[in-house]
């Protein structure tokens, strides 16, 4: 006599019918609502002042206009505030992908006195809001004559707690028999981390990239405290401070804000698509571990 074969319910079947389309309903619902104000402000660059005034408020543009873009230009030096928040940003990246990485091969794979205690430091330090160190950090920066510099909107970023966890947990799935390997046949501790190490945590790498550009590109409340000079604005400084100039209204009033808005963005996007794949590969190993 055969064993029954085992199967499921059809009130369960039936139920996941149910359930996955519902899902998806809630899921378009939750992309809606997290995707209407980048909607709105992208359409609203392109609105002309009647659009933008108009009641009931209208989606799309009854006349597609570019004059919000070039009235911008004429009252701002968008091309030095793109230019100082892009070398700002790339700076900050650049600097988190190398020392970030660095500390993060030193605790994940390196064997020294007081590892766990470094380690501890830097899970402590995540724990610290970033706003208690401003005041620090400027008291530092001023004396060492750094204000109103590049290296000063640099430095205080060029490496985080954030960038050394994410990197420290990544570069410990890489197997030591493989290091080992390498250090048989003569290879330095610099080979094996440029050469072995970090072509295995390309996902990390990109994912860090990200965060890292995102926050330096959106940052707003340093660059403000730090710089007092209007050439070292960086973009968001300097739409702040656009936006509470008296003169706003008249000079073109808020299309030029959504235009400049449009341009803040735009970088972020471009980097999050060049890096999508990467950054999707990154987040599914680190739920398999």
């Amino acid at each position: 006599m055969s064993a029954p074969t085992a199967t499921a319910p059809t009130g369960r079947r039936s139920e996941g019918r149910v359930r996955t389309p519902l899902l998806y309903v809630i899921a378009s619902l939750g992309l809606l609502l997290m995707a209407a104000p980048l909607l709105w402000m992208a359409l609203s660059a392109f609105k002309t002042k009647k659009d933008l005034t108009a009641g009931p408020p209208v989606w799309l543009p009854s006349e597609w206009t570019l004059s919000n873009f070039s009235e911008l230009l004429d009252q701002l030096d968008m091309p030095r505030y793109f230019m100082n928040s892009l070398i700002v940003a790339v700076l900050v990246t650049v600097c988190n992908l190398l020392f970030c990485s660095m500390v993060g091969y030193a605790l994940a794979k390196l064997d020294f006195t007081g590892r766990s205690r470094v380690f501890g430091i830097v899970l402590i330090a995540l724990m610290v809001p970033g706003n208690l160190l401003i005041l620090p950090l400027y008291v530092l920066m001023n004396k060492l004559g750094l204000i109103d510099t590049y290296a000063g909107l640099v430095l205080p970023f060029a490496a985080g707690a954030f960038g050394v966890f994410l990197m420290r947990q990544f570069m410990q799935s890489v197997p030591d028999e493989l290091l080992e390997a390498a250090r048989i046949d003569g290879a330095g501790e610099w080979y094996i981390f440029f050469r072995i190490v970090l072509p295995l945590v390309k996902p990390a790498l990109a994912t860090l990239a990200i965060f890292t550009f995102l926050g330096s590109w959106n940052n707003f409340v340093w660059p403000l405290i730090a710089t007092n000079d209007p050439g070292k604005y960086t973009l968001p400084v300097a739409l702040a401070t656009f936006a509470n100039d008296p003169n706003r209204t008249i000079a073109g009033g808020n299309g030029m804000l959504m235009a400049g808005s449009l341009l803040v963005v735009l970088p972020v996007l471009i980097v999050f698509i060049a890096l999508q794949r990467h950054f999707t590969q990154g987040i599914a190993t680190a739920g398999l571990k």
